[in-house]
């Protein structure tokens, strides 16, 4: 028999989920659902779900509810597949623990448990700021085509709890000349798959002591997004990296849906921005 199931629409600049709350675990989505809710034509539409259910109800969960995380960012991509992390998902998470007062995040901040471990996320103006976590940089020779590149161009692996190879382009022609409808193609191909970031610095870079670029991903399991958080935040390391010791700590990202802050302190990132509820309503599970 169908079951019907409430679920809220939500966005951080312009990276939209469907959200739905499972406290007790008890909802059970296969990928095929998934993909079926996510579908832009023949369903609610959006790049991914977040599923909200307590950490001690699931499995995966279980590392986080020993680490003090009431509750668990189930995410699955537009495609169901199974995703580390989401840094535009975690904020609009958070978003929704508050405003259904599941959650409070005021002087102290809340902590929430991912596949990729627990983060720590606090107020920040309008929006929230997530602590991603230490990251890891793989210099390992990757090239990346993609249509829209004249030759395939190399690639910097980052990782901050998901894959991540960010890729620089030579100009603001160049980053909207590429078409992302279509995959990039990236050689080695990674085990795992990996988003791909395309980057073009501002002129000048550094900006009243702020790093300032623009930026496109391909997300693994998505496609082309308006926005991806953990690739807002690779692609800042990714230009600190290449710019060298002199490069700033803190960085402005434009993407087609808006802009994120992101900042190093103490071996971390920390990745900032909007996070917006925009409906509710009901969905039926075939």
């Amino acid at each position: 028999m169908p079951q019907t199931v409430a679920f809220t629409k939500g966005h951080g600049t312009g990276n939209d989920f469907v959200i739905v709350a499972d406290p007790d675990g008890a909802l059970a989505l296969d990928a095929e659902q998934v993909a079926a809710i996510c579908d832009r034509r023949f369903g609610v539409g959006a790049d991914g779900i977040l599923r909200v259910v307590r950490a001690d109800a699931v499995a995966e969960g279980a590392d986080a509810a020993a680490g003090g995380a009431e509750w668990f960012m189930d995410y699955r991509n537009a495609d169901g597949s199974i995703a580390e992390m989401c840094g535009n998902g975690i904020r609009v998470f958070a978003r929704y623990l508050t405003e259904t007062g599941l959650a409070e995040i005021g002087e102290e901040p809340v902590r929430i448990g991912t596949r990729a471990g627990i983060k720590t996320l606090t107020r920040d103006g309008a929006g929230f700021e997530v602590d991603l976590g230490p990251w890891t940089v793989d210099e390992s020779d990757v090239l990346v085509q993609a249509r829209g590149l004249p030759v395939a161009r190399p690639g910097l692996g980052i990782d901050v709890g998901n894959p991540h190879v960010v890729v620089a382009v030579a100009s603001d022609d160049e980053l909207a000349g590429l078409d992302l409808a279509h995959h990039p193609l990236l050689h080695p191909a990674p085990v795992a798959g990996a988003n791909v970031e395309f980057v073009v610095p501002a002129d000048p870079l550094v900006q009243s002591g702020v790093g300032v670029v623009r930026m496109r991903v391909f997300e693994r399991g998505s496609g082309e997004t308006l926005s991806c958080g953990t690739g807002v935040a690779a692609t800042a390391l990714a230009v600190r990296h290449w710019a060298g010791p002199a490069a700033p700590d803190q960085w402005r990202v434009s993407v087609p849906g808006g802009e994120l802050s992101v900042r190093m302190r103490d071996g971390h990132v920390l990745l900032a921005g909007p996070a917006v509820l925009v409906y509710s309503g009901e969905l039926t599970l075939a």
